[in-house]
């Protein structure tokens, strides 16, 4: 995947990412940390809860994944500083 794909998919993760964070009221890193750390177990009883979360944790976990892989192509595409 070339760089300026990542980028247009990291801003589509972003905009769906919002949705939740929208409906719910939370911030997704905020939300992902809750989730990993078992504060949202009583919310899976939901079925819409468990959907949503389901969907929020994919995509946010697929946008650091995105995120990383960026930041090694930048890193090994930087140019050489000259003095």
């Amino acid at each position: 995947m070339e760089i300026h794909e990542l980028v247009i998919e990291i801003k589509l993760l972003e905009r769906r990412l919002t949705l939740y964070e929208e409906k719910y009221g939370v911030l997704s890193e905020d939300f992902y940390a809750a989730l990993m750390s078992g504060k949202l177990a009583d919310y899976d009883a939901y079925d819409e809860s468990r959907a949503d979360f389901s969907r929020w944790k994919g995509i946010y976990e697929t946008l650091r994944r995105r995120r990383t892989l960026i930041s090694t192509r930048g890193q090994s595409h930087e140019r050489p500083t000259t003095t």
